[in-house]
């Protein structure tokens, strides 16, 4: 039988940190309420990086949101600037490239940058923007490094703005309820994970250029399963092992990983095993209590269509715009002056987890996290 959540799970999902616009439903009082204290104003929102994530969702879902708006944007593409100021209806001097970017300081109407770069990027545009005195949202993965996360964070500290990740999925209902069911232990703790995220790649791209991505499909998709497998063990890694599998298309993948397998171990004894390719399809998560058990079994990660099977029977909770909830939820945090729930040091912790299987996979030891 198909189940859709009770009004109490519905509440509870609405009172989690943060409100997510529903589909149907307008805007809730709690945003009512910060719209009020900032005179009725949405926070200007500038996207630096027009590819395909900031034209197909991130862009879209600006027109959606309840506290910010989109106010400009930030490209090294005279013709998408063009293109996007007559679609959004952008003001000329709201329109940055990358030399002129600095003065975005100078402009009132931006009160936000959000970096959807390549990684590699992330920590010059995130550090300029902080210093511009602009809050930051940075697309996942946060950076290529450790070092670059730490310098990303301490640049955001030391101009007092806020800096946030890209983690949509953390305002999702589906995976709400999987941190919900790790929190309050309805089937008990979670101790068996698995994952498995790909895609077919067929054609060369910067997520396989080592220098901006920072790696292959670790970087790109695994990063999903380690923030999965932390939500559902609601701690961090204490170690991983990694291997790295042949590659079918070495000419393809000459400076990444097609490929690879690894294991993470928890503190309390809970492991997850996980795959993630860039050369098989697949989109699935799995958490196993000694209660019962909750699956992600179609797009586990993805923008929308999420299949979710438990051992008491399957959730089906009405859609939202993750990416539209995420950023509602983080103007919200600037005008109330409260913490994100995806900080920089968040998307730290999973750049230091994915550093750690790297180094398994090259060494083929266990490698502390």
């Amino acid at each position: 039988m198909h189940r859709t959540p009770s009004r109490r799970e519905f509440l509870r999902f609405l009172s989690l940190g943060s409100v997510a616009l529903m589909s149907g439903i307008g805007l809730p009082s709690i945003y009512a309420e910060s719209l009020k204290k900032n005179a009725g104003r949405k926070l200007g929102v500038a996207l630096l990086g027009l590819g395909k994530y900031s034209t197909g969702e991130l862009g879209p879902a600006l027109r959606q949101t309840a506290l910010c708006q989109l106010a400009g944007v930030v490209t090294g593409h005279p013709e998408k600037a063009a293109q996007w100021a007559q679609e959004y209806g952008l003001s000329k001097k709201n329109i940055y490239n990358y030399e002129n970017f600095d003065h975005i300081a100078n402009n009132p109407d931006i009160d936000i940058v959000y970096v959807v770069t390549p990684p590699a990027l992330h920590p010059e545009f995130v550090i300029r923007a902080a210093k511009a005195g602009k809050h930051v949202i940075s697309e996942k993965p946060m950076a290529t490094s450790v070092a670059d996360c730490d310098a990303m964070i301490a640049a955001c500290r030391d101009a007092k703005v806020k800096l946030s990740i890209g983690y949509r999925l953390h305002f999702d209902p589906y995976h709400k309820e999987l941190m919900r069911l790790q929190r309050e232990k309805d089937f008990g703790v979670f101790t068996k994970m698995t994952g498995d995220r790909g895609f077919t790649m067929q054609n060369r791209v910067w997520r396989i250029d080592k220098k901006l991505a920072g790696g292959g499909p670790m970087m790109d998709l695994g990063i999903y399963i380690v923030h999965g497998a932390c939500m559902a063990a609601g701690a961090t890694p204490v170690a991983v092992t990694a291997h790295e599998e042949p590659k079918a298309r070495p000419e393809l993948f000459n400076e990444v990983e097609e490929t690879i397998d690894w294991t993470m171990e928890f503190p309390n004894g809970a492991v997850c095993e996980a795959v993630t390719s860039f050369n098989h399809n697949a989109d699935r998560f799995r958490a196993e209590g000694p209660r019962g058990w909750f699956e992600l079994q179609q797009h586990a990660f993805g923008y929308g269509g999420i299949t979710c099977m438990t051992s008491r029977g399957p959730l089906n909770y009405t859609p939202i715009n993750q990416q539209a909830a995420q950023m509602d939820d983080f103007a919200d945090c600037i005008l109330n002056g409260r913490d994100t729930l995806v900080p920089g040091e968040l998307g730290r912790r999973d750049i230091r987890i994915i550093s750690a299987v790297y180094e398994a996979a090259r060494t083929g030891k266990r490698v502390l996290v």
